[in-house]
């Protein structure tokens, strides 16, 4: 699987339900969120913009999305709402691995730009550095309507976290027949 399918196997509403062990307090948190993912064209404005604000040549990407998310946390009862846009830019020498870009981070609310890996097990790594924290995620399908992630972010001073996300397919677009033959390869 290469990143375009695991984008396109990812497209679709998603009920997601995650568990946050914050490390330092020694406690859990449950959260509960709707997503909404949608795969973007390469010549979508979007996805141009936020090639020419990290100064890369649109016709380097290989994929893009918008990841929509609308949930709560159990600590704070808040709603936590928002988008951002991702786009792949492989490496030129190893297409599996290189710079995911986002218009808003997920640790931080700003823009930064990560590492992405797709490893020959079909998970998704995400490594990004922000200012004030580093965060590491792995992404893999046990189906191709049931994600899991996992995730650890480090704070610079010592505060981590570790979180377990489940995910389930709710409808919306259905992944094509590429991304699920894709999955089912051995």
């Amino acid at each position: 699987m290469n990143i375009q399918e695991f984008f396109e196997l990812s497209a679709g509403k998603w009920f997601s339900h995650r568990t946050s062990h914050h490390l330092a307090f020694k406690q859990a948190e449950d959260g509960k969120s709707d997503i909404v993912i949608e795969t973007l064209a390469l010549d979508c404005p979007e996805v141009m913009k936020l090639c020419e604000q990290y100064g890369i040549e649109p016709g380097l990407a290989t994929c893009g999305a918008r990841v929509s998310w609308n949930g709560t946390m159990e600590w704070d009862e808040e709603k936590h709402t928002g988008s951002t846009v991702l786009v792949s830019v492989p490496d030129a020498d190893n297409p599996n691995q290189g710079k995911l870009l986002r218009e808003m981070g997920y640790a931080e609310k700003a823009p930064v730009a990560g590492r992405y890996m797709m490893g020959g097990d079909k998970a998704l790594t995400l490594i990004t550095e922000y200012e004030t924290m580093f965060s590491e995620e792995r992404l893999w399908f046990a189906s191709p309507n049931l994600r899991m992630r996992v995730s650890v972010l480090k704070r610079f001073g010592g505060f981590s976290m570790a979180s377990f996300t489940s995910e389930i397919r709710m409808g919306g677009v259905q992944p094509s027949a590429q991304a699920v033959e894709a999955f089912n390869a051995s």
